[in-house]
């Protein structure tokens, strides 16, 4: 089987790899590094492989170990995932006890974000993303977005370590500065107010980012609740989830206006609430035949119209007879 060349040796990017290989040779700057030492990045915005994608990877590690380096972080205590995190995952579950590692140190918050977000994103495309891993990829973009000559610099070691080309890019004065909504949305064929509704996303607690994806949440009722402080959000997916309520928009824009003063009686009190139900009238098919057969719909409508207010107008007119 051909290897694909995002699932070469030694590519930070991928998350599994496949294929036959004669031989494997670990690059300087690679260590063993115990399972149980290391823990997910703190901030990790992606979803972890489930099902039969994960039980291949589990079947894989078991057969091969784990062949392609993970990129850790020290901490004071261990280390944390930057790349990697379904690769660790299954050498978990295979019983694996250590991994390779590629090991930094001293990054900043973005920096690190950096590695996070772009390993994933050589895997799958951006549209390939699930909703909320869309807003984390966008946050990072125009939030943690540091100087652009970093990030191709990370992105020129991952590529040398995959045998790719390098690329030279510098970082100009502009780079420094935080990308508008709509150049953002060029990079990924977004108009700005989208982008602006997917940032929004990231208010959101996880479970209700959690059901976005699964389609469970409509994405224009998660918008309203993000505008909900966090416990908040928290105390009305608790009632959801005991209730077992699918919430409407006019209910959360009930619970909106009363934002940072919610209570638990309140929740449960516009999560209970009936939706109106508009009352309609169909009219008999021996009046539509007598009266309407053949008109056009507007045509009845019109009659129809006319008929009920020239009968109200009459049964006014009989009341203020009788009173008088």
């Amino acid at each position: 089987m051909k290897t694909n060349s995002k699932r070469k040796v030694f590519g930070d990017a991928v998350d599994l790899l496949m294929g036959d290989m004669e031989e494997v040779t670990m690059p300087r700057g690679v260590q063993m590094v115990p399972v149980k030492s290391i823990q997910p990045f703190h901030d990790h915005p992606f979803h972890l492989y489930e099902g039969e994608r994960l039980e291949d990877m589990i079947a894989s590690v078991k057969e091969h170990g784990v062949l392609n380096p993970v990129i850790v972080q020290k901490l004071d205590t261990g280390y944390e995932m930057l790349s990697g995190h379904n690769r660790w995952n299954a050498a978990k579950l295979a019983g694996i006890k250590e991994i390779p590692a590629i090991v930094k140190t001293g990054l900043s918050e973005e920096e690190a974000y950096v590695y996070v977000i772009e390993t994933n994103l050589m895997q799958r495309s951006f549209s390939d993303l699930a909703i909320s891993e869309k807003a984390a990829v966008l946050k990072a973009r125009y939030e943690k977005g540091s100087c652009q000559g970093k990030r191709n610099d990370i992105l020129n070691e991952i590529a040398r370590l995959e045998g790719k080309q390098v690329v030279d890019v510098t970082c100009g004065h502009n780079d420094h500065k935080l990308k508008t909504r709509d150049s953002i949305g060029k990079e990924y064929e977004l108009s700005g107010s989208s982008v602006g509704r997917l940032l929004k996303l990231n208010d959101l607690i996880k479970p209700f980012k959690d059901m976005v994806d699964r389609g469970a949440l409509y994405t224009k009722v998660a918008l309203q609740l993000a505008f909900l402080p966090e416990n908040e959000q928290t105390m009305v997916y608790e009632i959801m989830k005991e209730k077992k309520t699918k919430i409407t928009i006019e209910m959360v824009m009930k619970l909106r206006s009363h934002s940072g003063a919610l209570t638990e009686a309140m929740v449960k009190r516009y999560l209970s609430a009936e939706p109106v139900k508009k009352k309609c009238y169909k009219v008999p098919g021996k009046i539509v035949e007598k009266y309407f057969e053949g008109m056009d719909p507007n045509q009845v409508d019109a009659i129809v119209e006319q008929a009920l207010e020239a009968w109200f107008s009459k049964e006014a007119a009989n009341v203020r007879t009788e009173e008088s």
